[in-house]
């Protein structure tokens, strides 16, 4: 007890052999992983393959995790929990303050989203990248319908974004419709899956429904996939017809007695007229998105919604029906995943089944969830961390997800509820009656 009384007043109750052994059983998981991930590494060589051995990297692997993982439990053990109170209560204020000042600077913001491609740095890089950013951000605020708000977890909502996908790219293809009409169309098709996957989940809820939508994804992955005849499996669809400027399209080349349109508006003709449409466009949808949710947040449905997800007992108690609350949560956040889809066709002019694999559906999730289940800021915010963030660690090549991986741990290890997981109620109660006593 005399030495326990001589220890500092931050070891006082720290056992210090666990938290070694704590480390090294991690540090020693990590090195039998980098063994195989980065220690060995094939290489080409005159006549074939060769092995490459970078042990140097295995050994520095190695010893960030020790060393992380001890300072981490370390920090576990040493924090007091009044401390831990106290930081969750100033990080709930700080939410609170920029969801109060992004509704104040949501126009300036919009503004500056517009005026993006005109900006002096501005390039066809920056307009892409952009562009990729704002349409995670639609589906990120399309599955915070089913997750944010309505509290079920969905692990398969790339079943939703890839339904919208074929769904236009199909009907544009076979039947030469025009995206205008296809997009409705799609985000139909998405909101009929979305259905359709809840009515079997209507009795399940926590990890079993996550379970049961990641099934979903997949089940529409090997369609995909597998229905050659329909879909061409493996071979995608290419040659899916761009968007048009209300019937004038971004082409160089048109046919005699037809308008593109640069020679419509008298311009030069330049590729980038058609990356900063699709810009505006995904734009507007994201706008469209949020726009939506916020109004339908104050309606009956919201704030269902939001029963749900706090009380599914007291949800039934109150003369509220899950079954439809639920269904139209799955049927609503799936039509924007399908004109997110839709958009992606588009975009990209051809789509296969490897481009709606269940790591989209992680890092869809992972952007609602870093950002604050129900904040539709957070949302933005963690989109523009996760998908424009990854691009600064390009250059490292095997390594960004790796760094993508890393920042995302870091963030639930400081963050678990999120960025900005403060929530503004949605209705208010005066208490105070009329007559101005209570």
């Amino acid at each position: 007890m005399a030495v326990e009384a001589d220890k500092p007043g931050w070891a006082a109750n720290v056992d210090l052999p666990a938290l070694l052994k704590e480390a090294g059983l991690a540090a020693l998981v990590m090195f039998g992983l980098a063994i195989s991930i980065i220690g060995i590494r094939t290489v080409t060589i005159t006549g074939g393959l060769g092995l490459e051995y970078r042990w140097d990297w295995v050994a520095f692997s190695v010893a960030v995790v020790f060393a992380g993982r001890f300072l981490l439990a370390l920090r576990r053990e040493t924090r007091s929990p009044a401390k831990r109170a106290e930081r969750e209560v100033v990080m709930d204020r700080i939410g609170a303050s920029v969801q109060k000042a992004a509704k104040v600077a949501g126009p300036l913001f919009i503004v500056i989203a517009i005026a993006l491609p005109w900006m002096p740095f501005s390039n066809r890089y920056i307009v892409d990248i952009a562009t990729l950013v704002l349409m995670y951000i639609m589906l990120g605020w399309g599955l915070n319908i089913v997750v944010g708000l309505a509290g079920l977890l969905d692990l398969g909502y790339v079943a939703f974004y890839a339904v919208g996908a074929y769904s236009y790219a199909l009907i544009a293809v076979h039947f030469d419709l025009s995206f205008w009409i296809c997009l409705p169309l799609a985000g139909l098709f998405a909101a009929t899956f979305g259905v359709i996957l809840g009515f079997p989940v209507l009795r399940l809820r926590g990890d079993y429904l996550a379970i049961v939508t990641l099934g979903f994804g997949e089940i529409i992955r090997v369609v995909l996939l597998n229905w050659y005849e329909f879909t061409r499996g493996p071979d995608g669809i290419s040659g899916i017809p761009r968007p048009s400027f209300f019937g004038l399209p971004f082409s160089r080349r048109v046919q005699e007695g037809e308008q593109s349109f640069h020679t419509f508006f008298g311009l030069d003709f330049s590729s980038m007229h058609r990356i900063m449409f699709l810009y505006y466009l995904i734009l507007v949808l994201a706008l469209i998105t949020n726009f939506f949710t916020l109004r339908i947040r104050k309606l009956p449905v919201g704030r269902a919604w939001e029963a749900l997800r706090e009380d599914e007992i007291a949800c039934r108690s109150l003369g509220i029906n899950p079954t439809n609350t639920k269904l139209t949560a799955f049927a609503i956040g799936a039509m924007f995943g399908g004109f997110a889809g839709s958009f992606f066709a588009t975009r990209q002019g051809f789509i296969s089944p490897e481009s709606f694999t269940f790591v989209e559906s992680a890092v869809i999730l992972a952007i609602v969830v870093l950002g604050g289940m129900g904040s539709q800021i957070g949302v933005v915010i963690a989109a523009v961390l996760l998908i424009g963030g990854t691009e600064l660690f390009r250059e490292l090549e095997q390594f960004r997800m790796l760094a993508f991986g890393g920042a995302m741990v870091l963030i639930m290890v400081w963050r678990p509820r999120g960025l900005l997981s403060h929530r503004d109620p949605t209705l208010r109660l005066n208490d105070t009656p009329k007559g101005g006593t209570s």
